[in-house]
């Protein structure tokens, strides 16, 4: 039998989750029709959003920590170039992308440790 001594630390959880996350997604639907996609604001939210973005993956590749700092530098840097290329070549095509990106870094990590397994 659960006692409720048990539950509420989960029952909280689920509620600060809720209002963390959905609580704003659902708001956001339900503004999202009246927003102008070509307002100064919203320009501004995505230019700040992808400045953002760009920042963190910039501290990725030149400060990381775990296991990316096991990748050499400049198989990090390569990785970036040859995915941002990826993207721009196959129609900004994101997912290729970060496919291409992903496999350059793994080739060239494995390369530079001269171990396959």
């Amino acid at each position: 039998m659960i006692y409720s001594g048990e539950v509420w630390p989960f029952i909280v959880i689920l509620v600060a989750g809720f209002l963390a996350t959905d609580l704003w997604r659902w708001l956001g639907v339900l503004t999202a029709q009246r927003i102008d996609e070509s307002s100064e604001l919203l320009r501004w939210v995505r230019a700040v959003s992808t400045a953002l973005v760009a920042g963190l993956v910039a501290r990725i590749v030149l400060f990381p920590v775990g296991a990316m700092a096991l990748a050499p530098l400049s198989g990090r840097v390569g990785a970036v170039a040859v995915g941002f290329l990826v993207f721009i070549l196959v129609r900004r095509n994101v997912f290729a992308g970060i496919l291409a990106g992903e496999a350059v870094l793994v080739a060239l990590t494995v390369a530079a440790s001269g171990q396959l397994f």
